[in-house]
């Protein structure tokens, strides 16, 4: 890796373009009244291209703005009269237009500028003007050389005059270039030159090109063509038998001789300032080598260039010390000659004190000092305004002498410009120089609070230029106090600029520049800034790798953080093309698939504004069979080693490692881990991941951790071995910037509420001794809080009211301080069993069912989780099995479907909250009617709701009013607990008999509520259907916003779920749903899972078609319905007879039967009466001949009844036959005839 440093470099040139600041003049601000001053113009010798208009250029400045004149050939030009010249506005630069025809010719000579104004001229040099001239070759015939080989050879060019003269090269006739080296060279007149000849020399002509600048053409020269004599021809295999090629062509081998400059000495004269050209071309055989000596020293340091394969000397920028005897040795192996060239050197005039303008108060002295040098003495004149001095009016004020003018005691109106010409036979220079007279307070021309950024330990200045009259004294002070600084490390500068040698961090600050006369003072500031230095701390290494492989060119930069970082790579010296293959990164670059047209130098730059470093390595790729690349073996990749942690701050650090061997398997992943020694020593954690072309990576830190990284390295094959643990790195403390999460509030006990949350670990604890403001009030504004501090995750709080809600906050808080405010979170204090539910109420609307309806407890004490009922059939003394029935809590009706009319049931209910349920409230069913009730059809009772309503609201009373609907019901069976619910029907108004057909009019679909673990559940999930499609409904108490999916299964376990959106209320209609299938759904947040909740059932209604004819039109229908009403008529009268058999007896006398209070025979006194033995229990069906219906149940149970005849439905309803055996003979056969019953008889036309 090479380093290149640019620092001191840029530095210095920065110094080098302010040097000449510093010993410039003072500005005359341009709102005050001054002479001339000439800004611009022309150079003295002037060339200009005859097919472009000329301008030439005058500039000046002053106050008033100057008016411009010109003199040509030392007579006034008067610009006004030549149509093609013109004066630029506010300008004096001159333009001649040939546009319009013209020859430039004509305008060939030599101009001057003046510029005056009231207070004085100024002029411009003599500005000698030429056109360029690119003349025509002469037309030359040109004869065939001939010339023995090994003979000296020199083609001459003569090429014609041309201004500026023309650019020599020579070449063939087919345009390809002569080649040259020290055998065959051009000389500096335009010469080719052989110092011998040879026979291949022939095989092409030679032809002198002359290009002309201006006009950009190139003339060339009728060619040479050249004729070899030779004594052998040319064989390439006679030269082979020779070690010397000459004595193998029979070449006669001769010492040097000089061909140009002839002789053995010659002189040159040269000026001061340029360049100086000595030239030795010499011939001989075989061709000589030059070489070049001073006489009497060294040839001067710094200054020589040998150019024109040694056969030219070049000294640059001549001085008078260059001035001596030179001298080239010619020499081969046949001898040596030499010639000694004497050099002298003259000077056109230069400045040793060239005048400055002169800015004078009044009653001030001064003086104009003009000093030049050269070679002859230069003469110096003196002019006033343009016009020799002596020839001017006399000034008491002013005394010439020699090189200097003195003026002494200045008075306003004094004001001139004074021209300086120094002038010998090589040239003049000529100088202006104006003396103001002034009265003028001090003024600062800078703008104010500048800022100056300059790098650690470099040169800078600090500008602050003014102006006064009387010039001002200027002094300086840093941050508004102190003495002046001038020395040290600081100098001060006549024009107001403060120089420091070398900037350090300790001189960043505010400096203020103080300019004072007699008139008062002017200051300004400066600000400065010391910038740190841009350095690749690690820079590209040279590698050799593999064709294919991944190499990674490393570039870590330090630079000052407040400056503009900026990284290119170079390849070779040119601008790297950053493409698909390469990434470039802030710290190196890598090449993805190297291949071997990626070799070379790589340099990394990093620059900002003030500086730049770069550092440059060199990339080797060896190239691997592709097919033994592929029968490498691939093994896990070899641990990162020398990890090194750099940039620390307070919460970063960069970690940086060298990569194992990938074992032919290219690593894809870093994987960077972390231990701290405080709260889990030992145990390693997954800090970040970082793609496995990277090497370097600034990791997050949090405060008050002592870490410790190692780095992972994984590939295809699995995963390296965990490097060496780095260096420990401790992070300062801070107060948290979190507090816990997972706040919660809940009871383990009626008296308590336990406060739980989530600790901080290591990473989040920022600082020593950890712990945790516990506060805590009942959620009533107006409450105090309470606050404990504990180092654990826990707390429990005593002594609360059951059930109540408090408000909690949990704040982390260690030695540094407290994290922010927690939010509030709601917490309970411990649940207790609920109160009973209140007023259970027990409704018979009809024989085929019991409504329940209840309120909430008074005091829940808790979540209410839902209510638990258990009810047992009885009759007298026999009871059936207790059956058990579960609701959700927002549950408050149950219908009961018996399935015989004979039980009565007893109700034992309770509510359950979480810890348990509660106290209990027993209700009995009421007694039933007796035989002599009317049936529900006779008496025209309302409608019938079969079902179970989930309500939030407040209990309703029932009515008995007819409606026109049945809402959505839902049936209970005793053989399954969970609740099924219809979807909403709409059915006319008549009575609906407990029938097969009619419940599968109605399909069924199971609800339950779920209770999520945060307290929120759903329920009350409906489904109405028709063939094709479904709207579902429910409830819930989620937050809003939440956002739920149903999800549905047919019976063939085709699955679908739909997501909703949040909407109220909560519904979706399901569309092309199978006609007559079956569905299972769930409805349950987006969060959860189906497995978490329960599902409903519900099944399409069949498909119908449009020509469907309404069967109560259809004749053979009329006709059954008649025919059945007629049979039910015949059964009708003879149920009456067999019931009018019974004899009547007082109502009073009958103590074992209890009345009923809607019996009408009540009235009378009297109430039916039959056979004890044969009497039928109250409400039960009786058939025709006496018997008691036999239930359709098969698995009724004998398990609840005391005589070994008893029997009992699956509902616990007791089925026990109270007919005389000789009624069992008569109805056996009849048992299952439903249409024995009148009452069921009417059910079923129904």
């Amino acid at each position: 890796m090479v380093m290149q440093r640019h620092h001191l470099c840029c530095a210095g040139i920065a110094f080098a373009l302010y040097l000449h600041h510093l010993v410039s003049t003072i500005e005359v601000p341009l709102d005050l009244p001054q002479p001339p001053t000439i800004t611009k113009q022309s150079v003295k010798d002037y060339i200009v291209d005859p097919r472009d208009n000329i301008f030439i250029e005058c500039e000046a400045k002053g106050n008033p703005v100057p008016i411009f004149s010109w003199t040509r050939n030392g007579k006034f030009f008067n610009v006004a009269k030549d149509p093609k010249v013109s004066m630029r506005r506010r300008s004096g630069t001159l333009v001649i237009d040939f546009h319009s025809g013209g020859r430039p010719e004509d305008y060939e000579g030599e101009y001057q500028c003046f510029a005056r104004n009231d207070y004085g001229t100024a002029l411009s040099s003599k500005i000698h003007l030429q056109v360029s001239k690119s003349p025509l070759w002469p037309k030359e015939k040109v004869d065939v050389i001939e010339v023995d080989e090994g003979a000296p050879l020199s083609l001459q060019c003569n090429p014609p005059p041309g201004l500026p003269s023309p650019v020599i090269f020579w070449m063939s006739s087919s345009m390809e270039p002569i080649h040259q080296d020290k055998r065959v060279s051009q000389g500096q007149n335009g010469d080719l030159y052989f110092s011998n000849v040879m026979l291949q020399d022939a095989q092409t002509d030679y032809s002198c090109n002359a290009r002309f600048h201006f006009t950009h053409t190139i003339q060339q020269k009728n060619p040479y063509t050249l004729k070899v004599k030779t004594k052998k021809p040319h064989n390439e295999t006679s030269l082979r038998n020779y070690t010397d090629m000459y004595s193998a062509r029979g070449i006669t081998e001769t010492t040097p001789s000089f061909m140009y400059p002839y002789g053995t000495s010659s002189s040159q004269m040269v000026l001061r300032g340029v360049d100086l050209l000595l030239e030795c071309i010499a011939s001989g055989v075989p061709a000589p080598d030059i070489m070049w000596y001073k006489k009497g020293g060294e040839l001067p340091a710094g200054k020589t260039k040998l150019e024109n394969f040694n056969k030219a000397l070049r000294i640059s920028n001549v001085s008078e010390e260059d001035s001596g005897e030179y001298f080239c040795l010619a020499s081969n192996k046949m001898g040596s000659i030499r010639h000694t060239i004497s050099v002298r050197v003259k000077a056109a005039p230069y400045w040793l004190d060239e005048p400055q303008n002169l800015i004078l108060a009044p009653g001030e002295d001064g003086r104009l000092v003009c000093r030049a040098n050269g070679n002859p003495k230069p003469a110096i004149q003196w002019l006033v305004n343009g016009e020799p001095i002596e020839a001017s009016p006399p000034n008491p004020s002013r005394e010439v002498a020699g090189d200097t003018i003195v003026f002494r005691d200045t008075q306003i109106g004094s004001s001139a410009v004074y021209q300086c010409n120094a002038s010998n036979e090589h040239g003049y220079l000529l100088a202006n120089a104006f003396v103001s007279v002034l009265d003028v307070p001090p003024r600062i021309l800078a703008p104010r609070n500048q800022l100056i950024k300059v790098i650690q330990n470099n040169r800078t200045r600090l500008d602050c230029p003014f102006f006064g009259s009387p010039i001002p004294t200027l002094r300086w002070f840093k941050n508004g106090q102190g003495n002046t600084l001038d020395g040290g490390n600081y100098k001060a500068h006549e024009n107001g600029s403060l120089e420091m040698n070398m900037a350090r961090k300790e001189d960043q600050g505010i400096y203020t520049c103080v300019a004072t006369n007699i008139l008062g003072k002017a200051e300004a500031q400066v600000r400065l800034e010391v910038k740190d230095p841009t350095r690749i701390v690690r820079g590209p290494e040279d590698q050799v790798v593999k064709r294919g492989s991944m190499p990674r060119l490393h570039c870590r930069i330090k630079h000052d953080p407040t400056l503009k970082l900026t990284v290119t790579w170079l390849k070779d010296d040119a601008p790297l093309y950053i493409g698909n293959r390469m990434k470039k990164e802030d710290d190196g670059l890598t090449i993805y698939g190297v291949a071997e047209k990626d070799q070379g130098d790589y340099t990394c730059v990093a620059s900002t504004e003030l500086d730049k470093d770069s550092a440059k390595a060199y990339l080797t790729v060896l190239a691997i069979p592709a097919n033994r690349l592929r029968d490498l073996p691939k093994e896990r990749p070899d641990r990162p080693r020398d990890l090194e942690l750099t940039d620390l701050a307070e919460r970063s650090v960069r970690l940086t490692w060298i990569p194992g061997d990938d074992n032919n398997s290219p690593i894809t992943d870093y994987i960077v881990q972390f231990e701290e020694d405080r709260f889990q020593p030992g145990m390693w954690h997954n800090h970040s991941r970082y793609p496995g072309s990277v090497n370097s990576a600034v990791l997050s830190l949090s405060p008050y951790v002592n870490y410790q990284f190692r780095v992972i390295a994984v590939n295809d094959v699995g995963s390296s071995l965990p490097s060496a643990p780095s260096e420990r790195y401790q992070t300062n403390g801070a107060r948290p910037e979190i507090n816990p999460t997972g706040v919660q509030g809940a009871g383990t006990q009626k008296n308590n509420m336990e406060i739980t949350w989530t600790p901080l670990n290591a990473t989040q604890a920022y600082g020593p001794n950890l712990r945790y403001i516990v506060r805590w009030r009942r959620r009533d504004p107006r409450g105090s809080w309470y606050n404990e501090t504990v180092k654990t995750a826990r707390h429990v709080v005593w002594n609360t009211p059951i059930y109540v809600p408090y408000e909690i906050k949990v704040q982390a808080e260690n030695d540094f301080g407290r994290a922010p405010e927690p939010d509030t979170v709601i917490g309970y204090s411990g649940e207790d069993l609920p109160s009973s539910p209140r007023y259970l109420r027990i409704r018979q609307p009809n024989l085929e069912s019991i409504n329940l309806e209840w309120d909430h407890p008074e005091h829940p004490n808790g979540v209410l989780t839902g209510y638990n009922l258990r009810y047992q059939a009885f009759n007298g003394s026999k009871t059936g099995r207790t059956l058990v029935e579960n609701f959700s809590p927002n549950q408050t009706r149950f219908t009961l479907q018996r399935t015989d009319p004979i039980s009565r049931y007893r109700f034992f209910l309770r509510a359950r909250t979480q810890v348990g349920e509660g106290e209990t409230i027993v209700e009995e069913s009421p007694a039933l009617l007796n035989e002599a009730t009317p049936t529900p059809a006779a008496t025209g009772l309302p409608p019938t709701t079969i079902g179970l309503t989930s309500t939030t609201t407040a209990p309703t009373t029932t009515t008995t009013d007819t409606t026109t609907t049945t809402t959505t019901d839902t049936t209970t069976t005793t053989t399954d607990t969970t609740t099924t619910t219809t979807a909403a029907i709409t059915l006319p108004a008549t009575t609906i008999a407990s029938t097969p057909a009619a419940t599968e009019r109605a399909p069924a679909a199971t609800t339950k509520q779920e209770l999520a673990t945060n307290g929120s559940s759903i329920w009350d999930i409906k489904a109405m259907a028709n063939s094709n499609w479904a709207n579902i409904t429910w409830s819930h108490n989620y937050s809003a916003g939440t956002d739920f999916v149903v999800k549905y299964i047919t019976s063939n376990k085709t699955e679908k779920s739909i997501p909703v959106k949040a909407q109220t209320p909560s519904s979706v209609q399901l569309a092309n749903l199978m006609p007559g299938m079956m569905y299972k759904l769930w409805v349950f947040p987006i969060w959860s899972s189906p497995s978490e909740h329960s599902y409903i059932t519900f099944t399409t209604s069949s498909a119908y078609t449009k020509n469907h004819v309404d069967i109560a039109t259809q004749g053979w229908f009329i006709g059954l319905m008649c025919a059945i009403a007629l049979l039910v008529l015949i059964l009708l009268i003879v149920c009456f007879i067999k019931r009018s058999r019974g004899g009547k007896y007082p109502v009073r006398d009958n103590k074992d039967e209890h009345l009923n209070p809607e019996d009408k025979n009540v009235e009378d006194g009297s109430f039916d009466y039959s056979d004890e033995d044969n009497k039928p229990l109250p409400n039960s069906q009786t058939s025709l001949d006496g018997t008691i219906k036999q239930q359709e149940s098969d698995d009724s149970l004998v398990d609840y009844g005391e005589g070994g005849e008893g029997q009992f439905n699956e509902d616990g309803s007791f089925i026990g036959q109270y007919t005389v055996k000789k009624d069992k003979e008569e109805t056996e056969g009849n048992e299952s005839s439903e249409a024995t019953s009148p009452v069921n008889a009417i059910y079923s036309l129904a």
